[in-house]
């Protein structure tokens, strides 16, 4: 990471920040001179990762509290404000998985993740805009998708669609704060970890790393899949003023793999006089559509 990319004087929360990529995230932020706000909702792994952070020199202090709830993310930017004196960056990285096939997926499952991923996003994005705004200094907002939301995935319409919200997010509101001077950004991270564990094809090499600490290269390359440190320079890149030109991306990283991923957009419009009826669509549909119509899932290089 370049010693250019500076973070001093700042103050930053992370929800979620406990374990994986939310606590590579902490501490790199921390490393690059940010005062950290770890959340989560467990008190010992949110009380490590502030340890680590003030055992190397940085300033931490953990929120223990489920993101979601609006009480929670008051909370949170509160803490930044009342022990750092300032509220600058957010990082909303809490998640969960509850993974089914959709006739199997129960309500209760749907709500949790899109009560933690879409809802508490929200929360405390609107949370740190409010104080951002107040302190009239810019600031910057990173959510953070996924593969998932830019592709579908199988076994994961709740987290899927929470994924794909939160971008949508992230662009609608790099408009509503720009003249705020607060960057909104989608990091789509591709790491190595425990919700990656999840997925059939990764479990071995997830169990691999944990054992060994080494991830093969075609895995890196040609997966985009590294460690939660691979990811983390971009959090602290998106968090400084280096990027202060950049909003309403969705920026993609993950072992040696930087991805700019596109918004979207209109692959093709036709025109019928007076409307169109069902049989016009189907010819146009063989005739001019069909060959531009894109796959569901991702595309593995």
């Amino acid at each position: 990471m370049s010693v250019a990319i500076r973070l001093d004087g700042k103050s930053a929360i992370v929800t979620g920040a406990g374990r994986s990529l939310g606590r590579a995230y902490a501490i790199a932020l921390a490393a690059a001179g940010a005062c950290v706000v770890v959340n989560d909702v467990d008190a010992e792994s949110a009380e490590q990762t502030v340890t680590a952070i003030r055992e190397a020199g940085g300033r931490a202090i953990s929120v223990i509290a489920p993101v979601g709830p609006s009480a929670t993310a008051e909370a949170l930017v509160a803490a930044a404000q009342e022990e750092f004196g300032r509220i600058d960056i957010l990082i909303a990285n809490a998640g969960v998985l509850r993974d089914r096939v959709l006739w199997k997926m129960g309500d209760d499952d749907f709500d949790l993740v899109t009560e933690t991923h879409l809802r508490g996003s929200f929360t405390c994005g609107r949370a740190a805009a409010i104080g951002m705004r107040e302190q009239g200094e810019g600031g910057r907002i990173v959510l953070i998708g996924s593969p998932a939301g830019q592709f579908g995935s199988f076994g994961q319409t709740n987290y899927a669609a929470a994924k794909a919200g939160l971008v949508a997010m992230a662009r609608t509101w790099s408009l509503e704060l720009a003249k705020a001077e607060i960057t909104v950004n989608a990091v789509i991270p591709t790491a190595l970890s425990p919700m990656t564990a999840t997925i059939p094809a990764y479990t071995k090499v997830y169990e691999d790393y944990v054992e060994t600490g080494v991830i093969p290269s075609e895995y890196r390359r040609d997966h985009a899949l590294g460690s939660a440190e691979d990811v983390a320079p971009l959090i602290v890149w998106l968090a400084s003023d280096q990027s202060a030109a950049v909003t309403g991306q969705a920026i993609g990283v993950g072992g040696d793999r930087l991805t700019l991923y596109s918004h979207p957009a209109v692959l093709k419009t036709l025109d019928q006089d007076g409307g169109w009826s069902p049989e016009q669509i189907d010819a146009a549909w063989r005739e001019d559509l069909a060959d531009l119509a894109q796959h569901s899932g991702p595309r593995v290089a």
